[in-house]
């Protein structure tokens, strides 16, 4: 007799523990994303006095040119971003997946290091390399011909935006090169076919969905990105450092929930693009699919070693520069050593306590981040509930995607710091940061929990019901236990972006805990840059050490596992 089991789960006891969950679970993203939306686009169409006024705000921002401008400033900036970063990390992932050049570890981990820094330093670092006194300006203090370069204003911004976004169109190449079929190379050379016409004919062709993904995360990463324009933008007003000066310097929150809108409008597009891309690039590889097999040519090798090296020396001497810089008595006057720049007493950023509030906020955003996407994720690919419900919540997780960090904490404002509001407690406190850190980075980690527990069969689920198994057995001991390197590196991507973010937190946070990322915005309005650039150093340091703790566990986990 073959046993059956029903692809329903039963409703006893603990099939209503998982309905209730379900509840809580959609509850828990209506408040923290769906309702701060609404507050927010409501309050596009309200004055001051909270009275319905149309798109009038709509019409006053793109009518006024001091105002409108910004938003071709954002264009312009997010286009020339696109193009370099998207054609620089195409030839760089190139290199890296389809020559034999050597050193390609060591490459890759360099090409990563922009997203352990908070984007203010790439500004901090362009201005001690190219600002009024920088190295190359004063052609290292004289000994050179200096190089005169305007590095406030577009070009600032673009060369710093470069920097943020390249590592991220860098990872989505990767990917999309380790999916291209060996086999059509070898019929292509049976028939005939070159070097350049396989490229354009093959390689291209099978790579574009991941440059049009890359292409569309680059131009909204641009778009909505702060730190970079706070820095060295100068008088080059750009849409997200104007909702900052609506919010925070004019308390106009009508006209900076118009302007979060409009920043919200590319992210929404691209993550529609990025969606429909994923779907398109499932379907690319066969299982009959054969990796690429690299050929031996010195020639080759030799120029993409070439270039390679001259981007990561261009990445490794931004960091050093901050680091240098944070170690120089009185730039470029006193070249001596020191550390008082670590000691942030006397400087407006409040002491060394914003850089142990941020590790605090990035543990705690790890830690709760962490077990809330992979239950939330587990309660949604797992069960056999609620078909609609389970949904619902999946579009909702996959919604902050579309949301720049800005737009999440101008919402939170609107939403939290109501009177009538029974969560308004939570304002003003270090947990409405760590609730906007978990919404802001939540999308990218639920992908990764639910891509790893599809790994898993049904049957799973289906006999330990069979069996009689509690589901909690079976999350904790299999699918728990299966899914801890995706876990560690949820963990891990919540703690690093945590430490650099400062979109999402920069209306949130009280005067009594600042945070580091913060505190060097602060810095470098007081023209404390020495101090703004240790403390970076201090936030790098930091998530460096995070991520070779996580190396080291993963390489150990993935050696028992195999055993």
């Amino acid at each position: 007799m073959i046993f059956k089991p029903k692809t329903r789960q039963k409703a006893g006891g603990e099939g209503w523990i998982l309905r209730l969950l379900l509840i809580l679970m959609l509850i828990i993203l209506t408040i923290s994303i769906l309702l701060p939306l609404i507050d927010l686009f409501v309050n596009a169409f309200q004055n001051q006095q909270k009275e319905w006024v149309g798109f009038a705000h709509f019409a006053k921002y793109l009518t006024t040119p001091s105002l409108s401008r910004s938003v071709w400033h954002s264009i312009y900036v997010s286009l020339m971003t696109t193009t370099i970063s998207v054609t620089g990390a195409y030839l760089y992932a190139y290199a890296l997946t389809r020559t034999g050049m050597s050193g390609k570890i060591g490459f890759r981990y360099i090409a990563l290091l922009p997203l352990f820094a908070p984007t203010m330093m790439h500004g901090i670092a362009l201005t001690y390399l190219f600002g009024n006194q920088g190295l190359v300006t004063t052609g290292l203090f004289g000994l050179l011909p200096g190089l005169d370069i305007q590095m406030y204003g577009s070009t600032g911004i673009i060369i710093a935006e470069v920097i943020y976004t390249f590592p991220q169109a860098f990872l989505i190449l990767m990917v999309s090169f380790s999916t291209v079929d060996y086999r059509l190379y070898e019929v292509s050379e049976t028939l005939g076919a070159g070097k350049w016409k396989q490229f354009f004919t093959i390689t291209l062709p099978q790579s574009k969905y991941g440059l049009i993904s890359s292409l569309f995360v680059c131009f909204t990463l641009s778009f909505t990105d702060f730190g970079a324009p706070k820095v060295v933008g100068g008088q080059y007003n750009v849409l997200p450092t104007d909702i900052y000066k609506q919010v925070i310097g004019q308390q106009n929150m009508s006209m900076g929930a118009v302007i979060g809108i409009i920043l919200t409008i590319p992210a929404i597009a691209a993550f529609l693009i990025d969606r429909f891309v994923e779907r398109r690039q499932k379907t690319m590889v066969s299982v009959k699919a054969t990796p690429y097999q690299i050929k031996q040519s010195r020639l080759r090798d030799a120029v993409y070693t070439a270039y390679c090296t001259l981007i990561a020396s261009g990445i490794i001497l931004l960091i050093l520069t901050v680091l240098f810089a944070s170690l120089i008595k009185i730039w470029p006057y006193n070249l001596e050593l020191t550390l008082k720049h670590y000691d942030f007493s006397n400087v407006s950023g409040g002491g060394l306590e914003p850089f142990w509030n941020s590790l605090y906020v990035a543990l705690l955003s790890a830690i709760f981040g962490t077990a809330i996407v992979f239950v939330h994720s587990y309660l949604i690919e797992k069960l056999r509930i609620w078909r609609t419900v389970r949904q619902i919540g999946y579009f909702i997780s996959l919604l902050p995607l579309a949301l720049p960090g800005l737009v999440i904490g101008l919402g939170y404002i609107l939403f939290f710091n109501r009177p009538d509001n029974p969560l308004h407690t939570l304002y003003g406190t270090v947990w409405i940061v760590v609730l906007a850190n978990i919404v802001h980075f939540y999308s990218v980690t639920f992908v990764t929990a639910t891509t790893s527990l599809k790994r898993f069969d049904k049957e799973y689920e289906l006999v330990s019901e069979s069996m009689r198994v509690p589901l909690y057995r079976l999350f904790f001991r299999v699918s728990a236990r299966v899914s801890l390197p995706a876990i560690l590196e949820i963990f891990v991507y919540y703690f690093v972006n945590s430490m650099v973010t400062v979109s999402a937190v920069v209306f949130l946070y009280s005067p009594a805990f600042k945070l580091a990322s913060v505190s060097i915005v602060n810095m470098d309005d007081a023209g404390d840059v020495a101090a703004a650039a240790a403390m970076s150093s201090l936030i790098i340091l930091a998530n460096i050490v995070v991520r070779l703790i996580y190396e080291i566990l993963s390489h150990r986990l993935m050696k028992r596992m195999e055993a």
